[in-house]
């Protein structure tokens, strides 16, 4: 008897603090919401010591009177509940109406504040969630509360923090988000020595997306509404370099949220293009109606619950994927040498010092005429033109548009095959500028999407060896394939144990060339190998479809005809996501006709 004693009010805020403001950033956070809840079109914040020593949020919002600004410091009083049926319509982002009471609980905290209506303002200082003194001021109108010596009375905590830098990095990121989520107001951020963020009020998402990340060309815009849901912002590129990991911003209803059906969602739209595992940079706005989601699920606001979650998932997951799909190949860009020292050609051009210059690395094709008759005559032939096309002189953009213009994506243009590159590279052109494509990958994307269709529809075409094949694994990479031997069957592969762990392969998939067969069979043992047991089928068989294309397209250093080429580059078009291989590499590079006239100085 006697064990279970009721906590004193000081320390139920301090536990209060601690669900809420796990650091600077997270006051901060708080601070700002109730300046957008309350109106404000200006926001400054100013920190010191990355908010340990000093939080300042000034802003020009409707501010409180007396009465008001004093309620706003006690517990569980908020102006935006007044009934529990509330609770399943929140419009706002502050709505616990503890933010200022938890914060003051664990610091120094003054507020000042003033209503239009009043000439003069009230400020209330409070230590350690104690009211020190309360008093009329002059103020401007608004609210400015300063935060002073966070977790000062809760050294446990306080030797937690970071570092200065890192915790003004987290301030910093806290506050972008919110001008992103907020273009309509002005933000400014402060540190002792200079201005860190400043962005002024603009009209659109899009002008305040320049402000804070400069131009992006390598993002892609989103908007759709469908079922009541509306979704816009904007996602990285299926082209995009680097780790592939990069800020994710999302908002549900203009509020900041980690959700992982809106992650999960993400990760499959980009999965469905390449195998390659990313966390792509994306800001994504979800708005729907307020009785359709939960955001009274974490005491951090971070997380939602969604009424239709499998409806949200797939709404996005098909907007996500129906955009990636039109993205366009990434430019280059001429730049002068940083450095003025002139450097021998013959390093970068095999064969040029000794006055030679090998024509089997560049094949231009000079005088092809494709002549329309040639083509009807030819029997299931795709192309059709009215007119003979000279990939000698090309001024024609008529002509171009006409050439290998089928049906489907148009993420990239109808091009012309000028030649390869070193037997890797197809040089095209197209009606704004010249194209160089991987002919490896590029093939790869091709075959990795026709095999996808078929594995979906039934099985791949399969070939029977005149002699079955002997294929010596490890017991693990046989195990791997023993696993899957029945998605293995699907892409067309026929194989029993014999002995050990040796494999005896009867059939292969007909796409595969004769001496691709078992480097494809034990790159698959290897690939499945590392697959997890629990991933759904669909990952193992897009990762058998991309080993499988990948072993099957035309390798670097194929010499390729005119027609291979050609044909190549019209199934390129055919794709769903023509600008990336299934693994993740880039499938086209273009040089514009723009950039072309501006190094020549035409513009």
């Amino acid at each position: 008897m006697g064990k279970i004693k009721r906590l004193s009010s000081e320390a139920a805020n301090q536990i209060a603090a601690g669900e809420g403001v796990e650091r600077p950033a997270s006051a901060v956070k708080e601070l700002v919401e109730n300046a957008l809840d309350a109106g404000a079109r200006r926001i400054v914040i100013t920190i010191e010591q990355g908010g340990k020593r000093l939080i300042r949020v000034e802003d020009d919002g409707e501010g409180m009177d007396p009465e008001d600004a004093t309620a706003s410091l006690e517990r569980h009083a908020t102006s935006k509940i007044r009934q529990p049926g509330d609770l399943s319509t929140i419009t706002t982002l502050g709505f616990r109406g503890e933010a200022l009471p938890s914060i003051a609980s664990v610091s120094r905290l003054i507020l000042r504040t003033r209503i239009h209506s009043r000439k003069s303002g009230t400020e209330i200082k409070v230590n350690g969630g104690v009211t020190s003194s309360t008093r009329e001021i002059g103020a401007p109108e608004g609210t400015a509360v300063e935060v002073s010596d966070l977790f000062y009375n809760l050294p446990a905590r306080r030797k937690f923090l970071k570092s200065d830098a890192a915790e003004s990095a987290q301030v910093s990121r806290f506050v972008t988000q919110l001008a992103l989520g907020y273009p309509e107001v002005g933000f400014v951020l402060n540190s002792p020595r200079r201005r860190v963020l400043q962005y002024s009020p603009v009209k659109t998402f899009s002008e305040r997306l320049f402000q804070v990340y400069g131009d992006r060309p390598d993002l892609i815009k989103i908007r759709k509404e469908t079922a009541g849901i509306r979704v816009y912002g904007y996602v990285a590129a299926l082209t995009e370099h680097g780790t592939g990991r990069g800020p994710q911003h999302i908002f549900v209803n203009r509020r900041i949220v980690k959700d992982r059906t809106i992650s999960h969602a993400i990760r499959e739209a980009y999965s469905v293009a390449s195998i390659k595992e990313r966390s792509p940079e994306v800001c994504l706005f979800l708005d729907l109606p307020t009785d359709r989601v939960d955001v009274n699920v974490h005491p951090m606001k971070a997380e939602v619950r969604f009424l239709e979650q499998s409806l949200v998932h797939e709404m996005l997951r098909r907007t996500l994927g129906e955009a990636l799909g039109q993205g366009s190949p990434p430019e280059l860009q001429f730049r002068a040498s940083s450095s003025p020292t002139s450097i021998s050609v013959s390093q970068f051009i095999p064969g040029v010092a000794e006055g030679t210059f090998s024509i089997n690395r560049w094949r231009p094709v000079t005088e092809v005429s494709i002549r329309p008759e040639a083509v009807e005559n030819e029997p299931g032939s795709e192309y059709e033109t009215s007119k003979s096309v000279s990939c000698s002189s090309i001024s024609d953009q008529t002509s171009l548009g006409q050439f290998g213009d089928v049906a489907g994506a148009q993420s990239i243009r109808a091009m012309i095959p000028l030649g390869q590159f070193r037997d890797t590279f197809i040089i095209a052109v197209d009606s704004e500028g010249v194209a160089i494509i991987d002919q490896h990958v590029a093939h790869e994307r091709v075959l990795f999407e026709q095999v996808m269709e078929r594995l979906t529809s039934g099985q791949l075409e399969s070939q029977r060896l005149l002699e079955p094949m002997l294929v010596n694994l490890s017991a693990s990479q046989r195990q791997a394939l023993e696993m899957h031997a029945k998605e293995l069957q699907q892409l067309g592969f026929d194989f029993e144990e014999f002995g050990g762990d040796c494999l005896r392969v009867g059939a292969v998939p007909a796409i595969l060339r004769h001496h691709e067969n078992a480097t494809t069979l034990r790159a698959l043992a290897e690939d499945l190998e590392g697959l997890r047991k629990s991933s759904p089928v669909e990952n193992a068989l897009r990762r058998m479809a991309a080993t499988t294309a990948c072993h099957a397209a035309v390798k670097a250093n194929d010499r390729l005809t005119f027609e291979k080429m050609t044909h190549i580059l019209t199934e390129l078009r055919r794709t769903s996501y023509s600008t990336i291989c299934p693994h993740g590499r880039p499938v086209v590079l273009r040089l514009t006709r723009k950039e072309i006239e501006k190094s020549f100085q035409r513009i």
